[in-house]
């Protein structure tokens, strides 16, 4: 389409609004109660031209093929000031202060301060430790409500009040800390007043004169791009960047606001060392010293494999690449291994049987361009919540939603079908909801007959899984699953997202096979006809991790250890033999250990004896190893089993890449400085080596990225440089002058003979059953509040707004077990036991608890087993049998 602008000719997409035109001129217009992300609404009167002669609202007008639009006229910039002198008129006079966006429009309008004489009186709310409401300064232009509403998808604010009283509030009617909002910062970022601000950054603030450092968030998986506003060395803020590939200008309450564990008094600033009234500080030669003296005697005495790593999530591809590289290269072992361990791995594992590759199999804006989502096993609106308010909006304008989850939590809430399978059982229910597919023709027979095998032995074996049956395994009510799968089925663009409800199970990679099979029978992956299938990952960088090597069994790209023409590639980079049998898992290092076959355990980043299961084994190994090495923030509760912590430097400290949930690298760069002598985890790692003697080569990150593409070439078209240009790119990226892949498998797949492989995988139980002794069945997870074992988000606001673990319990069983809402309960597991506050509810289903992991103090994987996944050791976090037993309070 094609109109004219003040003269000049403007080209627009159709569907385009006159405001778009208007700025395709390069003509500035006020706004107020206008932002892109948001419906327009037209409330302001601010944006007022000439089409065709009427006088209109640029934001609500649509644009029209051939039309005249008029914006420098004195009458029309007369209207303009008006509305706009109106609505300062009604604020108090420090509305003007500072550049935001209400001061620039005044500013360009030659509106001064003296015009902003309104009155005070309306109040403050500054109960919510991160957002701060001045009512005074609220226009009622609704920006903040439709933020919450169609960004975020909680719609926890509203407006109240009747004429120039109206004024946002939140929704239930109290102070703000009480209100359902979940801290996202959209509202903050939308209002363009300063009505809504956050304490660091008060109206007023002139937020050019702050550095902006753009980076990617170092909390969950899905990788928002943030720019971290700092001055006289300390964050001031944080902004979602508006052209994140994933976030696009929102961000969730961790990577926005749960920044405070940087300055943090119990932050490590030097390194410490076990002497004889416990940890002391000590210089970095010191520390550096012993670690070298302890690694010698344990190669010397016992051999390379007598030395373990276990590398970081949290850290840098770069770091990760790093530390495999000392592991193998230095010392000459293959004992390294990553948190994927306990998550992904089965992940990893099954997608590569299935499709070739360990990632999912497209990119998130694709996923939602789906017409119906199966989300299993996962809870995105707390554990990925830019992800999981995406999905739900895509659910509000008309995508079909089943969700596979025992808890009735999240988008569970929002479902046309929600199925609650009894935990373990998810194999069953994979395999009923294939039957049906099977059963009702809903399978694409072409794409079955030319780019998958295995669909006789899948036949056979889902003959036995009809829905009654299924329903009788799983507890799913047979038209449920019934009705799931034809809403699968019959959809023209399925889409499959999936969590740890599916892995952390003893039988976790069958179930990412089984419901691989879903999307292979549906013809719905490398195709246009679906998208796939796809994990949330759970820590900012366990894709990156598992990607740069850090694996017991497989080297930078997935190259098998074992695969001479891999390990050539290797050895011809690094100049030295790389070992040739795979090496020890992160459960089978605290086995070794306790055995005394392992002398040396290196852990990274990781708080294990919180994170990890059967919890008091893993505190026993950690007292049994000669030398245990921890790099970490804070003294947590691994590093105080230590005999040497090393202070580490935070993911806003840090120079390298990370790569996101959907395979994409982004770049992650330093907005502060370590404090005190904290170094990065890519010096430490160098500083260890040179204390060994030995030289890694690959001085900076980005030397570092380099090498690994040299090793890998899935990765050799990736750079910090093209990064710093483009962005973000998915891998497999082979060619630097190539895009990377967003959507895979589109020619083949990448398996050996090209085609997808259906599994033909029976049910088979958990490892834990409720019994009379133990008559529930404890699922372990997380809250929205808080990441992994809490070390960062406990030392931030957040611990104000979610400050205790609690146990989840359904009424029926709190009567049972005369537990009451708010009351102590001892929760017992053959393998240890806890103290939680209880929280009645009905989000849990009868017979089933669920905690969080959290707060270390709660010990909750004290109770969780070493029942582990058959494939890949990853443990059974989410089928534990339990008793409860109340603890009577003293009078």
């Amino acid at each position: 389409m094609r109109l004219t602008v003040d003269g000049a000719l403007v080209d627009l997409a159709e569907e385009a609004t006159v405001l778009s035109a208007v700025r395709v001129a390069g003509v500035e217009l006020p706004t107020l109660c206008h932002d892109d992300r948001l419906t327009p609404v037209g409330s302001c009167r601010t944006c007022l031209v000439r089409l065709d002669g009427r006088v209109v609202a640029a934001c609500v007008t649509p644009a029209v093929d051939g039309a005249e639009v008029r914006v420098e006229e004195e009458e029309l910039s007369r209207l303009r000031h008006d509305a706009v002198e109106m609505i300062v008129s009604a604020l108090p006079p420090y509305a003007l202060e500072g550049d935001g966006e209400l001061s620039r429009v005044c500013r360009s309008l030659g509106i001064g301060p003296q015009t902003a004489q309104g009155g005070a009186g309306r109040g403050r709310d500054h109960t919510h430790p991160f957002v701060h409401l001045d009512r005074d300064l609220c226009i009622a232009c609704g920006r903040c409500v439709r933020m919450c509403a169609e960004v975020q998808g909680t719609f926890a604010l509203t407006l109240v009040g009747r004429g120039s009283e109206t004024v946002v509030a939140p929704g239930t009617g109290g102070p703000w800390v009480d209100s359902d909002c979940v801290a996202c910062g959209g509202c903050v970022d939308t209002c363009p007043t300063g009505a809504l601000t956050e304490p660091g950054l008060p109206i007023g603030t002139y937020l050019a004169a702050l550095t902006r450092t753009r980076t990617t968030c170092g909390y969950c998986g899905v990788g928002c791009a943030l720019g971290v506003l700092t001055r006289d060395g300390e964050v001031a803020g944080v902004r979602p960047a508006k052209d994140g590939p994933v976030n696009r200008g929102h961000a969730c309450v961790k990577g926005r606001f749960a920044h405070g564990f940087l300055h943090s008094p119990e932050r490590l600033t030097q390194p410490l060392m076990r002497g004889r009234s416990g940890l002391e500080p000590v210089s970095w030669d010191e520390a550096l010293d012993h670690i070298a003296r302890g690694l010698r005697a344990a190669v010397a005495e016992a051999g390379p494999d007598a030395v373990a790593a276990i590398s970081s999530a949290r850290a840098t591809n770069e770091e990760n690449y790093l530390i495999q590289k000392f592991m193998r290269v230095v010392i000459g072992t293959n004992n390294v291994d990553n948190c994927s361990r306990l998550c992904h791995s089965p992940s990893a594992a099954g997608l590569t049987a299935a499709v070739g590759l360990s990632g999912g199999t497209d990119v998130f804006e694709d996923v939602e361009q789906a017409d119906c989502l199966l989300v299993v096993g996962a809870n995105p609106i707390d554990a990925h919540p830019v992800v999981g308010a995406r999905l739900l909006q895509q659910v509000l304008h008309g995508a079909r939603l089943v969700v596979a989850d025992p808890r009735a939590v999240g988008l569970a809430c929002h479902a046309d079908v929600h199925l609650r399978p009894r935990p373990g059982t998810n194999v069953a229910l994979f395999n009923g909801l294939a039957h049906v597919l099977l059963a009702d023709g809903l399978i694409d027979e072409e794409f079955l007959r030319l780019r998958a095998s295995g669909l006789p032995k899948l036949t056979a074996v889902l003959g036995d899984y009809a829905p009654d049956r299924v329903a009788g395994i799983t507890g799913v009510p047979a038209a449920d699953l019934v009705a799931a799968a034809r809403l699968y089925g019959q959809a023209e663009r399925p889409a499959i997202v999936y969590g740890l409800g599916v892995t952390e199970h003893l039988h976790g990679t069958d179930g990412v096979r089984t419901l691989a099979n879903l999307a292979i029978l549906r013809g719905a992956v490398g195709t246009d006809h679906g998208f796939g299938v796809n994990p949330l990952r759970g820590q900012n960088n366990v894709q990156g991790a598992s990607d740069m090597g850090a694996l017991p069994d497989l080297l930078p790209g997935y190259g098998k250890v074992g695969d001479p023409a891999v390990r050539g590639r290797a050895e011809q980079v690094w100049g030295t033999r790389v070992p040739d049998h795979d090496g020890l898992r992160i459960p089978q290092m605290f086995a070794a250990v306790r055995s005394g076959a392992l002398r040396v355990l290196w852990v990274v980043g990781e708080d294990v004896c919180a994170t990890d299961p059967d919890a008091n084994r893993v505190v026993e190994a950690l007292e049994t190893c000669p030398l245990v090495i921890s790099q970490e923030l804070f003294l947590s509760e691994t590093a105080r089993h230590a005999d040497v912590v090393l202070p580490a430097a935070s993911w806003l400290e840090k120079d390298g890449t990370f790569v996101n949930f959907d395979r994409r690298f982004q770049r992650v760069r330093p907005a502060l400085a370590p404090p005190g002598q904290a170094r990065t985890d890519f010096a430490i790692v160098h500083a260890i080596a040179a204390a060994y003697g030995a030289d890694l080569g690959c001085p900076t990150p980005a030397e570092a990225l380099a090498e690994c593409g040299r090793v890998a070439p899935v990765f050799a078209g990736i750079s910090h440089q093209r990064l710093d240009r483009e962005g973000a790119i998915p891998w497999p990226c082979p060619d630097p002058g190539r895009p990377g892949e967003a959507k895979l498998y589109l020619d083949r797949f990448a398996t050996p003979d090209g085609l997808a492989h259906l599994a033909a995988r029976p049910y088979l139980p958990p490892g834990e059953s409720p019994d009379d002794d133990y008559p529930l069945i404890l699922i372990t997870g997380r809250r929205w509040a808080h990441y992994n074992s809490g070390n960062m988000t406990r030392r931030s606001g957040n611990i104000e707004l979610d400050p205790s673990d609690r146990l989840d319990i359904h009424p029926a069983d709190a009567a049972r077990h005369a537990v009451r809402d708010g009351g102590a309960v001892l929760v017992e597991s053959r393998h240890g036991q806890a103290m939680l506050p209880a929280r009645v509810t009905d989000e849990i289903p009868p017979g089933q608890l669920f905690c969080s992991f959290h707060f270390p103090a709660s010990l909750a994987n004290a109770l969780t087993s070493d029942h582990a996944d058959t494939v890949t050791s990853c443990p059974e976090y989410k089928v534990t049998a339990v008793r409860l037993r109340v603890i009577q309070e003293s009078s």
